[in-house]
């Protein structure tokens, strides 16, 4: 257990830091989060090919909790708009977090034996899709006023055009993709620490 300590400790930290970046603006369409976030999945993906999908998952649950921990002390937290974390926010984080990072899990494990490229790639790509998908819907879509019906969510449902130049959506529709194409960046990007890490750490544990 304890050689996982550092990819717990690596997840927290992510977490922590997503959740506090979260409520600070970059541009019009993304906050500071959106650039910290992704980095769960290079942790994950580190652990797995290191020591295996049950050493991820571990890191994933220990990840899921943090996130929890978190959210009930945004919910505390009173803004000039509400509570900094509102129960649909709460909701969406952590069923996305799980879903997503369970599913990376397991499509790492099922591409391990290809090129050292692919698995990575490929289930942080998944991931990064149910991730965005399940949380922008969960925590702003007009369709899911059910959940919470004391959150006034017509803010994130106004009309525009994507990213202000496309077809006309619903706002949150422009900061999931945005914050999508941000996640697929950084999966990108983050192949050339993954690269290095695992090299280092497969030597050490062989």
């Amino acid at each position: 257990m304890t050689r996982y300590l550092p990819g717990i400790l690596a997840m927290a930290a992510v977490v922590v830091a997503s959740n506090i970046l979260v409520q600070f603006l970059f541009g019009q369409w993304l906050t500071w989060g959106a650039f910290t976030y992704p980095l769960a999945f290079l942790v994950t993906d580190i652990m797995n090919r290191v020591y295996g999908p049950a050493a991820a998952r571990r890191v994933v649950f220990a990840g899921f909790l943090v996130g929890v921990a978190c959210s009930l002390v945004g919910t505390q937290i009173v803004g000039e708009f509400g509570p900094l974390v509102t129960l649909r926010i709460a909701i969406g984080s952590g069923l996305a977090f799980l879903t997503a990072q369970l599913l990376d899990v397991a499509i790492f494990d099922r591409l391990r034996s290809g090129g050292w490229w692919r698995a990575p790639v490929v289930s942080s790509l998944i991931g990064s899709i149910v991730d965005t998908a399940l949380f922008f819907t969960i925590a702003f879509s007009g369709a899911l006023t059910f959940l919470e019906p004391a959150n006034d969510v017509s803010w994130a449902n106004e009309a525009l055009p994507l990213l202000g130049l496309g077809p006309v959506v619903p706002l949150w529709v422009s900061l999931a993709f945005a914050d999508w194409m941000v996640k697929l960046a950084i999966a990108l990007l983050a192949l050339i620490p993954f690269r290095l890490i695992t090299r280092k750490l497969t030597t050490q544990v062989a």
